[in-house]
């Protein structure tokens, strides 16, 4: 491999992932991963801190000694997703490889990539709120929807305390339908993600992220992109998934992880396979909720209304 192919690999790298986070709707989830060791592969440690609560103060003995246990619990990002593309060397040579092979790869993760880490996430956030029975069911209607919303805006900062910031990530039909019935009550505001300001709406301070419907799923099927008559790689929602009307998290309680493994550049006097340009592209990526962040999320799953939101 020569010397520009090396270099062409690490300007990619770093381009596609700052894409990624600027361009995933869950990109905000990133931030998240600055508590997490990674040293590579597809492992990393996600720390778990456990204190004792406050005792006594005693005059004579003074104070009541405390424990702090600090553990890394070593998770496996279980999402191992890759592709190889070709550039044609008749199409492509030296002086233009950059340019083309930057649109190529920047469109495949905008398009490709993209859509299923934003799917995954959702659809993971909504087994993990299920196993631990954060979720509620209702069919969003005009009349109701701005106060059910409300109700389960307040569940989660009830817990947690105004002081931590709570965001909504909503499907972008459902927050069609909150715009009709809010009557002008949503507040215009900006959401840092990134390196990139949005410009997003906002309800009881609380930023409304929208997403596309088709990711906004309880469950997915991630094709192997090899297995005979399975879909050209890439994902679908399952036939059995439900429709996710929102997510309502705070905002350091998902941790999501994406990483670009080490992008290979083959120039076509290196490739073996053919006379043309070789790109290897790979992906590993998953989310966590830490033990002690559950209390911090609540899911909203289209379905029949339910009276019991907020018992645990």
């Amino acid at each position: 491999m020569s010397i520009n192919t090396i270099e062409y690999a690490k300007i990619f790298m770093e381009a596609l992932d700052e894409q990624l986070v600027a361009g995933a709707t869950s990109g905000w989830m990133e931030e998240n991963s600055g508590q997490v060791q990674y040293t590579g592969g597809n492992e990393v440690k996600i720390p778990k801190i456990e204190l004792n609560g406050l005792g006594t103060y005693d005059r004579d003995n003074g104070f009541v000694q405390g424990a702090v246990t600090l553990t890394y619990e070593t998770k496996q990002m279980t999402q191992d997703r890759g592709r190889t593309f070709q550039l044609d060397a008749i199409d492509v040579d030296e002086t233009n490889f950059a340019l083309v092979a930057g649109n190529v790869m920047g469109e495949f993760q905008r398009t490709k990539v993209i859509p299923e880490i934003d799917a995954y996430r959702y659809s993971k956030i909504a087994e993990l709120a299920t196993q631990n029975k954060k979720v509620s069911n209702y069919h969003a209607e005009k009349d109701s929807i701005v106060q059910k919303l409300l109700e389960e805006i307040t569940i989660i900062k009830d817990i947690v305390g105004d002081e931590n910031e709570v965001i909504v990530t909503m499907s972008t039909k459902v927050a069609n339908l909150l715009d009709i019935a809010s009557n002008h009550m949503l507040e215009s505001g900006t959401f840092q993600q990134g390196n990139v300001e949005l410009k997003v709406k906002n309800i009881d301070g609380s930023p409304i992220i929208r997403v596309p419907s088709a990711r906004l799923k309880t469950g997915y099927q991630f094709f192997d992109g090899v297995t005979e008559g399975e879909k050209e790689g890439g994902f679908e929602a399952k036939t059995d998934a439900k429709d996710i009307n929102w997510i309502i998290a705070v905002r350091h309680a998902l941790i999501g992880v994406s990483k670009t493994d080490v992008t290979r550049i083959f120039d076509p006097l290196t490739n073996q396979k053919a006379n043309a340009w070789k790109i290897d592209y790979r992906k590993y990526h998953d989310l966590w909720i830490p033990d002690n962040a559950v209390e911090g999320i609540w899911v909203n799953i289209d379905g029949q209304v339910t009276t019991s939101t907020g018992d645990k």
